[in-house]
């Protein structure tokens, strides 16, 4: 009797195994405050309590909702502010050191504007790891590495990564909101969003929200040390893209690899792993 050939199950490759590891060490390094403090010479957590935390987190939401629309309506239309990583950081560099002179009053101006920006270049990475920028699944990806890197923990597992525990708090609110919209085009999608007809994706947007507003709230208190000055402010800002932009190029060579091995295996071999914390 013919029976049919069974499918070779893939091996990951000593090359891809190297990546991981590289992407690892980015993911799970020290947060964007530790490398600020480093940078400043004092630990900033001190500060963090003058932040108004309850504006913070309503001016971060408002940002992301923005980044949203982007994510729904034009992260696939390359001629719509395509550029090079280099000159999204000097753009972000700018915009974040003409709100930096004005504190946290200029920060519901400006912070849109970087967050775009950098929504951009995240885009940019995301595209090219081989992910398709028409799928709803990438652009809420795009979105989903503001959440990465802060110092909040997720998890009391200490076998857990704290990238893996991070991606983990979302990821049911993040498949709901996709089924939501799963025969709906972007424009309508666009239109039920304006009209604030999607819970879901507002509650994503806010879980992201609370980990980006960390990381906010460690460059602000950066910012406002004295003596850091305007080369200091523009040297904290560049770090801030710059961190994005790496947990960006981390998270999606670990969502290439996944797509490709499948979830469950990439996250046992990343958690097996042993890669050392080095401070940047």
């Amino acid at each position: 009797m013919f029976k049919p050939k069974q499918e070779e199950k893939l091996v990951i490759t000593n090359v891809e195994i190297q990546e991981l590891k590289r992407v690892k060490k980015i993911l799970e390094n020290p947060s964007f405050a530790m490398k600020a403090s480093n940078y400043i010479g004092r630990p900033i957590e001190l500060g963090l309590e003058k932040i108004n935390s309850e504006k913070l987190t309503k001016i971060t939401e408002k940002a992301l909702h923005k980044s949203l629309d982007l994510a729904i309506s034009s992260l696939n239309k390359k001629n719509n502010f395509t550029v090079s990583n280099a000159k999204h950081k000097g753009l972000a560099v700018l915009s974040g050191g003409v709100g930096g002179m004005f504190g946290l009053m200029a920060l519901a101006v400006e912070l849109p504007i970087s967050t775009t920006i950098m929504l951009r270049s995240i885009a940019d990475i995301a595209e090219s790891q081989g992910h398709d920028l028409n799928e709803l699944e990438t652009r809420l990806a795009c979105l989903e590495v503001f959440s990465l890197g802060s110092s909040k923990s997720t998890s009391d597992d200490g076998a857990e990564s704290a990238y893996f525990s991070t991606r983990g708090a979302i990821a049911l609110e993040m498949k709901l909101a996709i089924d939501s919209v799963a025969n709906m085009s972007n424009k309508a999608i666009q239109e039920a969003l304006a009209k604030g007809q999607l819970p879901m994706f507002i509650k994503v947007v806010n879980s992201i929200a609370s980990r980006f507003g960390i990381t906010l709230s460690e460059k602000l208190v950066a910012q406002s040390i004295p003596l850091v000055g305007a080369v200091g402010g523009a040297s904290l800002n560049f770090m801030f893209i710059n961190h994005f932009q790496k947990m960006a190029e981390g998270h999606f060579v670990v969502k290439r690899l996944e797509k490709k091995y499948g979830s469950d295996e990439i996250h046992q071999l990343y958690n097996a792993l042993n890669v050392e914390k080095v401070k940047k």
